[in-house]
C-alpha cells in the first residue's frame, strides 16, 4: 500500500511533470499548425490517443460504460477536449504560444471563483485572493506589452478563441474534480478524446483547409507524436493523478508555470520575443503560486 507521504510526493512530481510537459505542448503545436490545418491537428491527435487509452483498458477486460456514463463522457468531450483543446489549438493560428499559454493561465482564477460562488467552497479567503491576483498581475505585466504593439490579421479572433479555451477547461476541470462520472477517470479521459476527436474534425470543415492523410508531411506526424505522448497520454495521466490526490486550487497552479515554461521554450525554437517584462512578469507569478499552495497548505 501506497504511503500517505509517498502518495503526496508523487502527486507533487505529477504537476511538476504536467506544469514542463504542457508548457512544451504549446510550442509544439504551434509549430505544428504552420504544417498542418489546427482542427485536423486536433482531431488527429484526439483520436489517435483515445483509440490507444480505450485500447489499452478494453484489452484489460474493462467494461465498456452504461448508456447514463456515455452521455455524461460526451458531455465533458465537449468541454475538455472540443473547446478546450480544439480552440486552443485553433488559436494558435493567429496568435504566439507564449500569449497563448498567458491567457490558458487565467484558468485557476476561474475555477476558484466557480467553486465559491457557485458550489460555495469555503477555501476562498484574504491569502488566495492575493495570490491569484499577484498571478493574474504577473501575467498582465508579461500581456502588456503585446496589447499597444501592431498585430497580423485574425489576432483578435485568436484572442477570443483562447479565452473561451480557457472558460471551457475551467469547467471542465471542476466537473471532472467533483466525480460526477463514477469511471476509472483514465478509461473515462480515453472516451473523451474518443468522442472529441470526431466532434473536432466535422468542426474542422468550418475553416477549411484539410489536408489528405497520405499528403501530411513527416514533420507534422513527428508533432503529433509528441503531442500524443507527451501531452495527451502522460501529462494526462499526471493532471489527473494530481486532480485526484491534491486539493483542486493545488492541481490548479501547473497552468500559472505553463506560460513560462511555452515563452522560455517559444524564445528558443520559434524565436518568439522575450523581454524584461516578461522575467518580471514571471516572477510576480511564481510569487502569487507560492501565496495561494502556501495558504492551501494551511487549509
Amino acid at each position: 500500500m501506497t504511503q500517505p507521504n509517498t502518495t503526496n510526493r508523487l502527486a507533487y512530481f505529477a504537476l511538476a511533470a504536467t506544469s514542463l510537459l504542457w508548457g512544451t505542448t504549446w510550442v509544439a503545436m504551434k509549430f505544428g499548425v504552420s504544417t498542418l490545418p489546427p482542427l485536423e491537428l486536433a482531431s488527429i491527435r484526439q483520436f489517435i490517443g483515445g483509440s490507444l487509452f480505450l485500447g489499452f483498458f478494453l484489452l484489460k477486460g474493462e467494461a465498456i460504460p452504461g448508456k447514463k456514463q456515455l452521455v455524461q463522457l460526451f458531455v465533458l468531450s465537449i468541454f475538455t477536449f472540443v473547446l478546450a483543446n480544439g480552440l486552443s489549438t485553433w488559436s494558435l493560428q493567429y496568435i504566439s504560444s507564449g500569449l497563448a499559454a498567458l491567457i490558458g493561465a487565467l484558468y485557476p482564477l476561474c475555477v476558484v471563483l466557480i467553486e465559491h460562488f457557485y458550489f460555495k467552497s469555503k477555501q476562498l479567503n484574504l491569502l488566495s485572493l492575493l495570490g491569484i491576483v499577484l498571478g493574474i498581475a504577473g501575467i498582465t505585466v508579461v500581456f502588456y506589452e503585446n496589447a499597444f504593439a501592431k498585430h497580423p490579421e485574425g489576432y483578435a479572433f485568436g484572442i477570443c478563441l483562447a479565452l473561451i479555451a480557457m472558460l471551457s477547461w475551467s469547467i471542465s476541470t471542476i466537473m471532472i474534480s467533483r466525480q460526477t462520472v463514477k469511471i476509472n477517470p483514465y478509461f473515462g479521459m480515453g472516451w473523451q478524446m474518443f468522442f472529441s476527436s470526431f466532434l473536432i474534425f466535422g468542426l474542422s470543415f468550418i475553416p477549411g483547409g484539410h489536408i489528405p492523410l497520405m499528403d501530411i508531411p513527416a514533420v507534422s506526424w513527428a508533432v503529433i507524436a509528441y503531442l500524443i505522448g507527451a501531452g495527451s497520454i502522460f501529462a494526462i495521466i499526471a493532471f489527473i493523478y494530481t486532480m485526484k490526490h491534491l486539493h483542486p486550487g493545488v492541481a490548479a497552479l501547473y497552468a500559472y508555470i505553463n506560460p513560462i515554461v511555452a515563452i522560455v521554450i517559444g524564445s528558443i525554437l520559434l524565436d518568439e520575443h522575450i523581454s524584461i517584462q516578461l522575467i518580471i512578469g514571471s516572477l510576480i507569478t511564481l510569487f502569487g503560486v507560492y501565496l495561494v499552495n502556501r495558504n492551501l497548505k494551511k487549509s
